[in-house]
């Protein structure tokens, strides 16, 4: 851990307690706005369903799909507002220096943003096999002689969260009489990847044409598998580079680390500079850039 005179080094001068309650009242209407706004949109919204009488308006996909929050959900706008509360703290309580704050919040809402990228993505794998499994479960249904609404309850009792909820979606707006097509359309809005596209279009294409589906499921199931089988091998081969590059950055750290621990003196002086601010807080802020460039050319494209 660095030192005190470290930690005094990067502050520019504590505020008084004017600043810190300042920062505290900011973050109580915040919360309070957002409470109301919140509240408002939910009157809003029942409002707009009680003007219209159920069996008059009967909502389109589109509109359906807009209600309905896409899967997997997406929280891009949260790493930013935590990476500015972060910087906010920083600045107005602890008083640190300008440079250091906007590198630390930039870099706090970057690996927020690589965060959330990664929990997407897993969800994403999940429910993929998930449907690749489902997929499997139908072709043995219908090869035994049930019907595609038979094979897709079978399927909606066997499967897990997240995709149980989509099969139940899907198996109950057809019992209660939908058209299968508008289902299937509203499945591909609601989870709008490449795979559901393949599963729901061989479903609608059935649903017009009739047929034997058992064919066409098993080829989409193997399609899916493919596509996830690929996307392993691709995180493992770019596992090695990325573990490689955070070993290189942490052993940055642990060479400053030591510079400060056998050289207080040269290092106190270097940091107490405008010049030396902005240059730890570039290179803290480069390396940033660099872990996201890394991760975006090797996420999976096809």
């Amino acid at each position: 851990m660095l030192d005190v005179s470290l930690l005094q080094l990067l502050a520019v001068g504590l505020p008084g307690g004017g600043g810190a309650m300042g920062f505290a009242l900011l973050l109580l209407g915040l919360g309070v706005i957002a409470f109301l706004w919140r509240g408002a949109r939910a009157r809003s919204r029942s409002r707009d369903r009680l003007a219209v009488p159920d069996e008059v308006a009967e909502a389109s996909p589109r509109e359906e799909a807009t209600r309905a929050r896409p899967f997997p959900a997406r929280f891009r706008a949260w790493p930013w507002i935590v990476g500015a509360s972060v910087a906010a703290v920083m600045y107005f309580v602890f008083g640190w220096a300008a440079p250091f704050v906007i590198s630390i919040g930039l870099i706090v809402a970057l690996l927020g943003a690589q965060l959330e990228n990664h929990l997407a993505a897993r969800s994403t794998a999940q429910i993929e096999t998930q449907l690749a499994d489902a997929i499997d479960l139908m072709v043995g249904a219908l090869g035994a002689g049930a019907s595609v609404g038979e094979a897709l309850d079978n399927a909606m009792h066997e499967c897990k969260r997240p995709l149980l909820q989509q099969l139940e979606e899907v198996v109950g707006r057809i019992r209660l009489g939908d058209d299968p097509r508008t289902v299937y359309r509203g499945l591909t809005q609601r989870v709008p990847l490449e795979t559901f596209l393949l599963f729901s279009s061989a479903l609608a294409v059935q649903s017009e044409t009739g047929g034997s589906l058992a064919p066409t499921l098993a080829g989409v199931g193997k399609t899916i598998r493919d596509r996830i089988e690929i996307s392993r091998r691709i995180h493992s081969n770019s596992a090695q580079a990325e573990v490689s590059t955070v070993a290189v950055l942490l052993l940055t750290y642990f060479i400053a680390v030591v510079m400060w621990r056998t050289n207080p003196t040269q290092m106190s002086q270097f940091l107490a500079t405008n010049i030396g601010q902005w240059a730890v807080s570039g290179s803290i802020l480069m390396q940033a850039v660099g872990l996201v460039w890394m991760s975006f050319m090797s996420r999976m494209r096809f």
